[in-house]
C-alpha cells in the first residue's frame, strides 16, 4: 500500500509532545511534515523548504507565532503560504489577531485530529 503524499506541512510548536501529536496526526494522514520548535528555526525552513502550508503555535520563547505569521507575510518568498494558528489562547480577540496578522485559518487547543485536518484543507483549496 502507497501513502499518496497530499502536500507539506511545516508545523512550529515549542512543545514536543504536541509537536510530536501533530506530526502522527498528519503524517497519518498523508502529508509530508517539517518540524520547527521555534520561530526562528521555522522562518529558515519555510524559505528553503517551501511547504504547503505552515501551522503555528502563538506562545513560544523569543517570537510569538504571531510575530512569525507577520515576517513570513512580509516576505516575498513565504507570503503566499497559507498559515494555519493553533493555540490554547480561545479567546475572539484572539482569533481577530490572528487574522489580522496574516493567519488563514485558527485552531484552538486541545483538538481533534479532524479540526486539524480541516483547517488545513480550508486553506489549501
Amino acid at each position: 500500500m502507497s501513502i499518496t503524499l497530499l502536500g507539506t506541512i511545516l508545523i512550529v510548536e515549542d512543545s514536543l509532545s504536541e509537536l510530536e501529536l501533530m506530526s502522527h496526526y498528519l503524517v497519518e494522514s498523508g502529508y509530508n511534515v517539517i518540524q520547527a520548535t521555534g520561530a526562528k528555526e521555522a522562518l529558515e525552513k519555510a524559505q528553503l523548504q517551501n511547504p504547503d502550508v505552515i501551522v503555528t503555535d502563538v506562545v513560544m520563547p523569543g517570537m510569538s507565532g504571531f510575530e512569525l505569521c507577520r515576517s513570513l507575510k512580509r516576505n516575498p518568498v513565504t507570503q503566499k503560504v497559507p498559515i494555519v494558528i493553533c493555540s490554547s489562547k480561545n479567546q475572539e480577540i484572539d482569533r481577530l489577531w490572528a487574522m489580522r496578522q496574516g493567519a488563514d485559518a485558527y485552531v484552538t487547543k486541545p483538538y481533534t485530529r479532524e479540526q486539524l485536518l480541516r483547517a488545513i484543507k480550508s486553506v489549501v483549496i
